[in-house]
């Protein structure tokens, strides 16, 4: 089956430079692309993000979980 894309020129000449960096058609690359897409397990529906979900510093640079609150960012940026 045949269908029509409509990309942005600077998204067109990204997945053209990456087709020919592997060595593959354009038409090769987007299907792979796409089968990929399709094979990734579907995101979870109403789950929430939070801080506890984002990755953490260990040493000297470590925040504690309350100053990656907005609030707390301010704190560090404004003492």
């Amino acid at each position: 089956m045949r269908t029509t894309l409509e990309l942005p020129d600077p998204l067109f000449a990204r997945l053209k430079a990456r087709a020919a960096s592997n060595g593959v058609t354009l038409k090769q690359l987007l299907r792979s692309y796409v089968e990929q897409g399709l094979s990734a397990p579907p995101p979870r529906a109403g789950q929430k993000r939070s801080a506890a979900m984002l990755p953490r510093l260990e040493g000297a640079l470590a925040l504690e979980v309350h100053r990656l609150s907005n609030a707390g960012l301010a704190e560090l940026l404004d003492p």
